[in-house]
């Protein structure tokens, strides 16, 4: 058995017997299966081997695959309710990424970002559940989705390229309710030089017109393709290239196009545009391009 999977028979086990001596009917079961569960994992999630979690995806597998609905959706909970307790370990910023990770709407999203900013509390959640919102700080949660994306932007591959939509989604929200707009040095990464592979990209995008081949070319980049696909290995078929298509100054060939980054560099110029005074058409290019990278963005990540 896999690392960790006899903590799950057993937590499992313990969950069935619970229930077995509760009197419950049809309609309480559910809470019923999640009262147990918080029971029986609130005094084990601090015991818990690290291959707890593995072990736990891959019988929640095996269940789908021997359409085991019951057992699955015991194994479902148990998964839940672990993330549950472990996310409130975490720190506040952190907590709310995990809440905006699973709030698809972007006015529900905005509206959380307001509440926790404003201090937090217990509120009604979509479903009529009560939700405990803690406080967070803006800028604490921007700076931890970059960190994130920043991760997982930097790998040859990106493993799951929904989650790194969503992240760029949190970060670019964020800092819009900070208020500060573009040239707000706390949206600033650090970057000392423009990256070559979204600079190139960028440029491939301001010689055309806004429309709608634009917008696929940005699609398709953001979901993984041409630009913005994985290096699967060094000797890919990605062609060298550089800024604007000229040779790569670094004679290496460029990483892939990656959302977060790409829109840091649409930031980055908007606010060099912006602070010499010199804004027009290329600005309101810009400006396009960086609102329908977002819903694009938005359309993949839910």
């Amino acid at each position: 058995m896999l690392r960790g999977g006899d903590q799950v028979t057993s937590v499992l086990e313990e969950m069935i017997a619970l229930l077995e001596d509760m009197e419950i009917d049809k309609d309480s079961e559910a809470a019923a299966v999640e009262l147990a569960a918080q029971g029986v994992i609130g005094k084990r999630v601090d015991e818990m081997e690290s291959g707890f979690m593995m072990a736990l995806d891959y019988m929640i597998e095996l269940a789908e695959k021997d359409q085991d609905g019951q057992r699955k959706s015991l194994l479902e909970i148990i998964k839940q309710t672990v993330l549950d307790h472990l996310t409130k370990k975490c720190p506040p910023h952190i907590q709310v990424i995990g809440l905006l990770c699973r709030t698809p709407k972007k006015d529900s999203r905005q509206e959380l970002l307001r509440r926790v900013a404003a201090g937090g509390g217990v509120f009604k959640g979509e479903q009529g559940t009560k939700v405990q919102l803690p406080a967070a700080n803006l800028n604490d949660i921007a700076n931890q989705a970059d960190d994130l994306l920043e991760t997982m932007e930097s790998r040859p591959v990106v493993p799951d390229r929904k989650l790194l939509a969503r992240l760029v989604l949190i970060r670019e929200e964020a800092r819009d309710m900070m208020g500060g707009g573009i040239l707000d040095e706390r949206n600033d990464r650090g970057l000392s030089t423009l990256p070559e592979a979204e600079v190139n990209f960028l440029a491939k995008l301001v010689a055309i017109k806004p429309g709608k081949t634009l917008q696929t070319m940005i699609k398709s980049v953001m979901q993984g393709k041409g630009d913005g696909a994985d290096n699967q290995e060094e000797g890919g078929d990605r062609p060298p290239g550089g800024i604007a298509g000229r040779g790569s100054v670094t004679g290496r060939k460029p990483r892939p196009v990656r959302p977060g980054m790409f829109l840091e560099t649409v930031s980055k110029v908007l606010g060099g545009i912006y602070s010499g005074n010199s804004s027009g058409i290329m600005a309101q290019h810009l400006e396009w391009v960086h609102r329908k990278t977002l819903e694009i963005l938005q359309e993949l990540a839910f």
